[in-house]
């Protein structure tokens, strides 16, 4: 894991960053053409699914209570045609001004396995447009996609782990058993995770990288891209791989 986690002002920056050059991605010419990352997406799919987003999320951050609110919530349709481009400027727009206007430890709703605070929809909006950035970028052209920022693809990995597969209950019956390490190489991220099976723990780094038990996979690789590959964007052939390949093709393929 990293060694301290970034605060609400460094996600909200980084929230405006990558949508800054998500946006730059998308042009009318664009919206027709297909997201490789996103099988069945094209660029104005994913342009209306990140702007549904945003609405419902900024709902969730302004309604200011921890309960569950009934029903989903509905961000409207999203426009066909050139149009949707205004409708995400005008949803991109709410997300910001919903998180500027709100204490991060205000309470807020959400669905996971983290306290229940605002904070929890900053980092979340900051890691949902980094990763659909890149695959807008993708889908403008493959030789246009720009890694995730060190600092903030770090975080990404933690929130990867901690929140959706330390959260996650449908493993496979078949999922292996044991540690597995993984190190960013162009920043302070290191990670042990015990796949138990029915679940991963995160394990203290200090202990398992000094002492005990051993992993018994490594993976290791640039932040970005071990992001990328913990979300599917890309494949983990991109990393590198030493022990067991069953526990990461486990762990990145969940």
């Amino acid at each position: 894991m990293s060694e301290s986690r970034p605060d609400a002002e460094f996600w909200l920056d980084s929230l405006r960053r990558e949508g800054a050059a998500f946006r730059a991605a998308v042009t009318p010419e664009t919206l027709a053409s297909p997201v490789p990352s996103c099988p069945g997406w094209t660029v104005a799919d994913l342009v209306a699914h990140v702007g549904a987003v945003y609405r419902r999320h900024a709902a969730h951050v302004v309604r200011g209570v921890t309960t569950q609110p009934e029903g989903q919530i509905d961000p409207g349709a999203a426009p066909a045609g050139p149009a949707v481009i205004e409708w995400w400027d005008e949803s991109f727009r709410l997300i910001l001004a919903a998180l500027d206007s709100t204490d991060p430890a205000a309470p807020a709703w959400n669905w996971s396995i983290q306290e229940q605070v605002a904070r929890f929809w900053f980092r979340r909006m900051a890691h949902e447009t980094a990763v659909h950035r890149w695959d807008a970028q993708l889908g403008a052209g493959a030789a246009l996609t720009e890694p995730i920022d060190a600092p903030l693809a770090v975080d990404g990995i933690d929130e990867r782990l901690d929140t959706y597969l330390a959260g996650k209950h449908d493993w496979p019956d078949d999922t292996p058993r044991g540690v597995i390490t993984l190190r960013a190489t162009d920043a302070d991220g290191h990670w042990a995770v015990r796949m138990r099976g029915v679940g991963i723990s995160l394990l203290d780094t200090g202990t398992v990288f000094d002492d005990e038990p051993h992993a018994q996979a490594a993976v290791t690789g640039t932040a970005s891209d071990l992001e990328l590959a913990l979300w599917g964007r890309v494949p983990l052939a991109v990393l590198t791989v030493e022990g067991n390949p069953a526990l990461p093709e486990a762990l990145f393929n969940a």
